[in-house]
């Protein structure tokens, strides 16, 4: 047998065997275990002091603009509403401590991690929503559009810096930066970067009165920007499945990413595998 006919042969059998080993991974694959189709959010305000009342989302986002350098991005995001329903109702928003969200800034001291925009805004959901289902499922609707929306969208009047809206594919501060900064081109320390992340705070602050204006005249829809990847990957680490070996919600292409022989082997192996006692 001559070199060109092996080659041919065991290109054959690698196609064929290719072809089999597809076969039987559609075959074995396994469904997403959780059914999270778009559906209307009730919510009834409790009885407190601290209850919301609609506010304009764009006069939000240029306030939380000009509130950025004042505290960076967690602490504008949070005053960028409390503040207006401060000048609405007076107490108990006029006395509002917010200097302590000037920790948020960089991921929380510059650590890093949770993206301090978001962290206001989960705050911002405490205060105002006492039921924990209503306040969970904002949040993760809130960081699920932060990780796939292309950002920012703002831009403030008179200034002549145009930024690429891109999506972050990560709630985490530094994930968020390095992959912007690396798409767009510049460095993490460039003042490009630096207005991205101010006017990220004008994003988020904005989504998030539309968000709380929604859930105040009782049209809110949860789930609409559910992360497939995420139910995927779930249906088997997650507590319904058998590996039984991680939680979370957030999207998990951010850290991981799915090796060749996950994407060939992991359905089959998963149907073969016990479950965990």
């Amino acid at each position: 047998m001559n070199r060109r006919n092996a080659m041919k042969i065991t290109a054959g059998l690698l196609a064929g065997g290719g072809i089999g080993m597809f076969t039987l991974a559609k075959a074995f694959k396994h469904k997403p275990q959780l059914d999270l189709e778009p559906r209307q959010l009730s919510h009834e305000p409790s009885e407190s002091t601290w209850n919301y009342t609609p506010l304009d989302p764009g006069t939000t986002a240029k306030i939380a603009y000009r509130f950025y350098p004042d505290g960076s991005c967690m602490f504008a995001t949070f005053k960028s509403i409390v503040s207006q329903l401060a000048e609405i109702h007076g107490e108990p928003y006029a006395s509002y401590p917010y200097h302590m969200f000037k920790y948020g800034h960089g991921g929380i001291g510059g650590y890093g991690t949770t993206c301090g925009t978001l962290n206001g805004s989960a705050a911002l959901f405490g205060l105002f929503i006492a039921d924990k289902t209503v306040r969970d499922n904002l949040i993760v609707d809130l960081f699920q559009w932060y990780e796939k929306e292309p950002h920012p969208v703002f831009k403030p009047e008179n200034s002549e810096m145009e930024l690429p809206a891109i999506a972050s594919n990560s709630v985490l501060c530094h994930a968020s930066n390095t992959y912007w900064s690396k798409a767009a081109g510049v460095e993490i320390d460039s003042k490009e970067r630096k207005e991205r992340c101010r006017r990220m705070t004008a994003d988020v602050a904005s989504k998030v009165v539309e968000m709380l204006n929604a859930l105040h005249s009782n049209t809110y829809f949860t789930n609409m920007h559910s992360n497939e990847t995420v139910l995927s990957c779930m249906a088997c680490h997650g507590n319904e499945g058998k590996l039984k070996n991680t939680a979370g919600k957030m999207d998990c292409n951010s850290c991981h990413d799915e090796s060749l022989g996950h994407t060939v082997f992991s359905d089959v192996h998963y149907r073969l595998i016990k479950e965990k006692p």
